[in-house]
């Protein structure tokens, strides 16, 4: 069958885009959502939801269409941000299932003294699963089973889900085509996205990715070593600005990401601010102070 390979959002309507799987997309469009946050109706007779999205009345109705007065199971929580969880309570009271997710929004590490966190806001902290799953933890019904993979990074509870014989994996946050992942500290960490990106690429059946934002991933493995190999020039990038003497994000922000918009310059400082923080981690630079902040901190290789 010839699915949708080209993105569309189609905005108040359900996609086919695998046997059995309904792609409903939000119109929360920005810099950061794409075109909307996607979410995924599963099955024919019982089904799952994956990410029910923000709390937009419009699209619980179109879900709600989707499902078609058919049994939900389950809600799968992929991470705790805005734009994919809030809608779970308000859809399990019209459709039922069980909210699932890793749990809770946490950060990644504790904040630094006199830190703050820039991507406070977008964290669901209302959010609270009726069940919380951890690595490797199956969702089954009578039609399929989905398995829980812990790909923390983007979020420390980030969730991707394979649906099992299949070869398709909803990938979220952690993996999307038409952009890469945003890691701030210290909602996320760059050790521990590189490191799940490291795990799923030795998942050599996986064969499409259908992730929160945009359109599938085709060919993932392919897919992820580049992207791999573009988070490690990203961190080598850096290491040569620390080099030539810039010693702040905000002078390495403004030559690595010289030919972007600048109004995306905050986004970029955050993934410098996570390479960095990664890089100092490791040992491999060292900051003048005794834990990096995005605000005011020095960088010496």
């Amino acid at each position: 069958m010839d699915f949708d390979r080209d993105f569309e959002p189609r905005h108040g309507s359900s996609v086919r885009v695998a046997d059995n799987v309904l792609r409903v997309t939000c119109a929360n469009a920005s810099p950061f959502t794409f075109q909307g946050t996607n979410s995924y109706v599963i099955g024919d007779r019982s089904l799952v939801v994956i990410d029910p999205g923000p709390m937009d009345e419009d699209h619980l109705e179109t879900l709600v269409a989707a499902i078609d007065g058919r049994p939900v199971s389950h809600i799968l929580v992929s991470h705790t941000h805005r734009d994919h969880s809030p809608l779970a309570r308000p859809l399990q009271a019209r459709v039922g299932g069980e909210i699932v997710a890793e749990g809770p929004h946490r950060a990644a590490r504790a904040l630094a003294v006199n830190e703050e966190n820039r991507l406070d806001a977008s964290g669901d902290y209302d959010f609270a699963p009726d069940r919380e799953i951890g690595d490797g933890e199956m969702i089954e019904t009578d039609e399929f089973s989905l398995t829980a993979l812990h790909t923390p990074g983007h979020t420390a509870n980030h969730l991707c889900f394979s649906m099992d014989d299949t070869g398709i994996v909803f990938s979220a946050d952690h993996v999307m085509a038409w952009s890469t992942t945003i890691v701030a500290p210290p909602d996320g960490n760059m050790n521990d996205y590189m490191a799940s990106l490291d795990r799923l690429i030795e998942r050599a059946d996986d064969r499409i990715y259908l992730p929160g934002h945009g359109g599938p991933v085709v060919k993932p493995s392919l897919f992820l070593r580049g992207l791999r190999t573009h988070r490690r020039m990203r961190e080598g990038a850096i290491l040569k600005r620390l080099v030539a003497g810039d010693r702040t994000i905000s002078e390495m922000v403004g030559v690595i990401y010289r030919d972007i918009d600048p109004r995306l310059h905050g986004a970029a400082a955050l993934n410098v601010f996570a390479h960095l923080e990664a890089l100092n981690e490791r040992g491999a630079v060292r900051c003048d102070e005794d834990a990096p902040r995005l605000d005011s901190h020095y960088f010496t290789a």
